[in-house]
């Protein structure tokens, strides 16, 4: 009963743990490298027009609605003077700049950042059937021809969809088509009328705007895009090539070919849209992104400490992965130390005065601390005054290293302090009761190995990639405590047994007589 519990409540540490680590990485977008960057694109709309005489103006921009294959983080409305309204209504959403009284130029901005979210939807669900289109003749003839011609060279919607796409635009002087088209100047006008051929079909579709994300500043176009629905999902179209395709880099303003933008009482007006591209640290982008999708997770972890605060628990969080390594060489490997944890806080020194300069202070410092406590040993003194006096002389040698070091000019003495002196104490004094009753050969042994595990420790608490783990997604230390609760039920032979008794491997025992 024990063992089954045992393995229900690390199985529960698991899955928490990963389920947590899975939903921050896929659905929010936290980096699993520390240097890891995301693209961030910023696209402002700049609309300027006229007002003559003293009197009030209105600017209405429909502005994106989760946009697909891209998310929002943040949206800024930009004017001097004017009240900003947001409206929504049949799925059209618009800003609303107005002002009491105006005169001469104007310009409002509309600024927003996207980063690229493959989990984003449409924003929308399948239009009706539309009704056939009512045209007077020869037009009505024409898209009856079209339609029926298109339909035979098809198989289905998307197949439908391409060759018409590619009729439309190989139209010649004698083609049904080209009578369509003989009013469509421009590539919007072209699009209207494949979505009127489609509307023919009665197969539900809409003329798209969208901008080319580039990646560099510079000015940018608006640009027809086809969706067409199969009844089960939009299908994208480029309505110049009829290839079916919606590239990566190409973001849908409006799911409307009416116009973007209106001015009341000015006139002249005309709206240009700007990209920028740049590369910002993942981890801010991923701040930003779970604010933007309403969660709060990022407001109960630890990014959301004081940066102080943070400081300290980019350490304190690594110490379960120096504990689960103490507990991986002590009872899997085999290597014998000083206490349990001692390595930990020992590597935890390490990691401010280097690696070889910290072995060097620890050892010097043992060593003479070792010295002293075989000469308090000759005065037969209690075990508390012993341990105390240990560590008075222990705060001497440091005080000593380090005046010493500083006025050779030497800065390896300086961080001499950063030692646990209390720690320092209880290894001193460990060893020499290990070094009397065992002898000076498993006290060295277990000096070294302390020494040795340290020292892995401190390599594997200083990889960036640990520590970044660690400290963005501290969830996986559930998984740690799940292997650590595992490894305590372990009752086998250690590595190190394996070498003490190969020699039984190499000379079985021979059966003594029946």
């Amino acid at each position: 009963m024990n063992l089954r519990h045992l393995f229900v409540l690390v199985a529960t540490l698991v899955v928490i743990g990963v389920s947590a680590f899975t939903y921050k990485v896929t659905r929010l977008g936290f980096p699993l490298l520390p240097d890891a960057s995301s693209q961030l694109w910023t696209v402002e709309a700049r609309i300027e027009f006229m007002r003559y005489t003293p009197g009030p103006a209105k600017v209405a921009l429909e502005v994106p609605t989760n946009p697909v294959g891209f998310g929002v983080l943040n949206e800024h409305f930009v004017s001097r003077g004017y009240g900003v309204s947001i409206r929504e209504e049949g799925g059209r959403r618009e800003a609303l700049w107005a002002i009491r009284r105006v005169q001469g130029d104007q310009a409002v901005y509309y600024r927003l950042s996207l980063f690229r979210d493959q989990d984003a939807k449409p924003p929308r669900g399948a239009d009706a059937f539309p009704p056939v289109p009512e045209l007077e003749e020869p037009y009505a003839s024409a898209l009856e021809m079209v339609i029926s011609e298109v339909r035979e060279e098809s198989a289905d919607v998307a197949t439908f969809t391409g060759t018409l796409l590619r009729r439309v635009r190989k139209a010649n002087a004698d083609d049904d088509v080209a009578l369509l088209l003989e009013d469509a100047q421009t590539p919007l006008q072209r699009a209207e009328v494949a979505r009127m051929l489609l509307a023919g079909a009665r197969i539900p579709a809409r003329v798209l705007q969208a901008l080319p994300l580039t990646s560099d500043t510079r000015q940018v176009a608006m640009m027809p895009w086809l969706a067409v629905h199969n009844g089960t999902q939009w299908l994208y179209f480029d309505p110049a090539s009829g290839e079916q395709s919606l590239p990566r880099d190409l973001f849908i303003w409006s799911w409307d070919s009416a116009s973007v933008m209106s001015v009341s009482g000015g006139t002249g007006e005309r709206i240009e849209f700007w990209v920028t591209r740049k590369l910002e640290d993942a981890l801010s982008v991923a701040k930003r992104r779970a604010a933007s999708h309403g969660s709060r997770i990022v407001d109960f972890s630890l990014l959301d400490l004081p940066l102080q605060t943070q400081s300290v628990y980019s350490i304190l969080i690594m110490i379960p992965i120096g504990a689960l390594l103490v507990v991986l060489m002590r009872n899997i490997v085999g290597v014998r130390t000083f206490g349990t944890f001692l390595p930990v806080l020992v590597a935890l020194a390490f990691r401010e005065s280097q690696l070889i300069s910290g072995i060097i202070l620890f050892s010097t410092l043992v060593a003479v601390g070792l010295a002293v406590r075989f000469y308090l040993e000759r005065l037969h003194l209690l075990l508390v005054p012993r341990l105390a006096a240990v560590l008075i002389v222990v705060v001497l040698m440091m005080a000593a290293v380090s005046v010493l070091s500083y006025r050779l000019g030497l800065e390896i003495g300086l961080s001499v302090a950063l030692f646990p002196m209390v720690i320092l104490t209880m290894v001193i004094e460990r060893m020499s009761v290990v070094w009397e009753e065992r002898g000076p050969g498993d006290a060295i042994k277990e000096g070294l190995g302390s020494l040795f595990v340290a020292a892995l420790v401190y390599g594997v608490m200083n990889i960036d990639l640990i520590r970044h783990v660690t400290f963005v997604f501290p969830e996986v230390l559930l998984i740690v405590l799940a292997v650590v609760l595992l490894l305590g039920r372990y009752t086998g032979y250690r590595l190190t047994d394996l070498r003490r008794f190969r020699v039984l491997t190499r000379n079985p025992p021979t059966p003594g007589p029946d």
